[in-house]
């Protein structure tokens, strides 16, 4: 089975510039879009064989995410349950027979730290919904669904260790690269939770899915890894291939995928 996520950073942009034939041509079972940038009924955009579920942001042209489908779910839930931090359509999450498929859009902690409160108390729960989702707890409540294991993916916002972005020192303590961040990252893995690429590929350097429009960064490859499939613990052995498709061009994040035999 072949997963793939991808920040489009305004999918309405993105379908300018090939979105259809890069969605035809990664032929996922599943694909996972973060900041769609999107309302309800801004955009008609079907698949053949694909059924679509979608989270909105109340705050309009900001944050979104979506998944398309190839198998259509038992159940879809928008919101982690906590009133203040889902009115900006950050979730959108999939029960399947044998696993739950989360897509995220993490907050940006921003300049200076702004928002790391707000990031801080959104990365706990974030954690503690998919734990709830491998007890067979929602939002609904204890019992709303079965338990099984969570295939969860998505911008994170966070390079975890150096190795997963071009210029660690400079950024150390900036939004991304914050100890508080990287902390509340490992807290998750801790958890039980397994970064798919970092397990296939370890000590591989230069490897990123998110490149500044400035400076020339993408040309240079001057990067950050910040976009993740993260699987639960009883999943690892299943894990077959993890990639990212830095060649691919649209967003300033790239697509990255996993291949796993759910």
């Amino acid at each position: 089975m072949r997963l793939v996520s991808w920040n489009v950073n305004g999918l309405r942009a993105v379908v300018k510039k090939g979105f259809d034939e890069i969605f035809t041509t990664l032929d996922a079972d599943v694909f996972a879009l973060q900041e769609t940038k999107l309302q309800e009924g801004q955009i008609d955009l079907e698949f053949e064989g694909y059924t679509s579920y979608w989270s909105y942001a109340e705050r309009k042209g900001y944050s979104g995410t979506a998944v398309y489908t190839k198998t259509e779910p038992i159940q879809v839930v928008h919101e982690l349950g906590i009133p203040h931090l889902d009115t900006e359509g950050r979730i959108c999450a999939l029960e399947f027979p044998a696993y739950w498929f989360v897509c995220v859009y993490t907050p940006n902690a921003q300049d200076k730290l702004a928002r790391i409160d707000h990031r801080m108390e959104w990365d706990d729960a974030f954690r503690s919904f998919c734990k709830g989702l491998e007890e067979g707890t929602t939002p609904a409540g204890p019992g709303s669904a079965k338990p099984k294991p969570v295939v969860m993916c998505g911008d994170f916002n966070v390079a975890h260790e150096e190795i997963d972005l071009k210029n660690p020192g400079p950024n150390r303590g900036n939004a991304g690269f914050s100890d508080e961040e990287r902390a509340k990252f490992t807290e998750l893995l801790d958890a039980g939770f397994t970064d798919t690429f970092r397990l296939l590929h370890p000590d591989t350097v230069g490897a990123y899915s998110w490149w500044s429009y400035r400076y020339n960064a993408r040309a240079n490859n001057a990067g950050w890894r910040i976009d993740y499939f993260l699987t639960s613990e009883k999943l690892r052995k299943k894990i077959q291939f993890a990639h990212i498709y830095s060649e691919i061009m649209g967003s300033d994040h790239c697509p990255v995928s996993l291949e796993i035999d759910l």
